[in-house]
């Protein structure tokens, strides 16, 4: 029987539109062609680990320019990449009732900084681990185990949701259920097929 329920939350209760801070930094001559080898070289995973500030990483990307760039202009941009997903903030504060509800995700300090202030996500359901905070990012183990062990969490008894496949596939090799989430129709129909008991502004829904 799931009691707890766990949310990431880039690409699952915001929308993720990273494309306009990629472009922009493609006109400052910053050269992406290859995004996973770019993103290894400015240590984007160390930084959502906590080894590496927001502003150290956004100063990284500022020396790869070739012309220089607003430092307030630059930091603007890499915040302005979320948009509230409403049916699924909807539904994770309406499952509260009934279950613990909880959030899981790879960030780093500014943008969990900025979430918070726009959406209240830090304090939004039971309980919120960034993986700044533990030093630890998925779809390592240890952010599922750290995660148990700071809420309580049964493992058999939890089901994650995220949109990425390796995290997906992180959870359940803890022991987690889980659903990757891409549609949010698609994801109540799945938490329905486990049992679980939606919010009733969902309940007309066949």
């Amino acid at each position: 029987m799931i009691r707890n329920i766990v949310f990431d939350v880039g690409g699952v209760l915001v929308r993720l539109h990273y494309q306009p801070f990629i472009r922009y930094l493609g006109e400052a001559g910053i050269d992406m062609s290859n995004l996973p080898a770019w993103l290894s070289t400015v240590d984007l995973e160390g930084h959502e680990r906590g080894e590496i500030s927001g502003q150290e990483l956004l100063s990284r990307i500022a020396a790869m320019a070739a012309r220089p760039l607003d430092p307030a202009d630059l930091t603007a941009r890499w915040l302005q990449m979320f948009e509230r997903w409403d049916e699924m903030f909807t539904l994770a504060t309406g499952l509260m009732d009934e279950y613990r509800v909880y959030l899981l995700s790879n960030v780093g300090d500014l943008h969990w900084a900025h979430l918070d202030e726009r959406y209240g996500i830090d304090s939004l359901v039971h309980g919120a681990l960034a993986s700044f905070r533990v030093g630890a990012i998925k779809p390592s183990a240890l952010i599922y185990r750290r995660t148990e062990a700071m809420f309580g969490l049964d493992p058999a008894a939890t089901v994650f949701i995220d949109d990425l496949p390796q995290n997906v596939a992180g959870a359940r090799g803890c022991g987690w259920q889980a659903i990757q989430h891409s549609d949010a129709r698609a994801t109540r129909d799945q938490l329905r097929a486990m049992g679980v008991r939606l919010p009733a502004v969902f309940g007309s829904e066949r």
